[in-house]
């Protein structure tokens, strides 16, 4: 059943250079989700979806996904 009260989470995209295979795309969501983000990877389209419950620092993204050794080039 569909929860009209409960507000749908908002997204937020961030291309990601780097990518090459789904285990890049695993550990990228992997270092998000144990930083306490929902996080979604393809590397087919070099690209990292965030849930964003308002609170989305772009900053400490950046920072996790360059220490797994990949660049946030731009939001989408």
């Amino acid at each position: 059943m569909f929860n009209f009260l409960k507000k749908p989470k908002n997204k937020k995209a961030y291309k990601v250079q780097g990518m090459h295979c789904a285990s890049c795309a695993a550990m990228i969501e992997s270092d998000l989700e144990d930083a306490g983000f929902v996080a979604k990877c393809s590397y087919a389209k070099q690209i990292v979806e965030i849930n964003d419950d308002g609170t989305i620092d772009e900053k400490r993204i950046k920072e996790i996904v360059k220490n797994a050794g990949y660049e946030v080039t731009s939001s989408v």
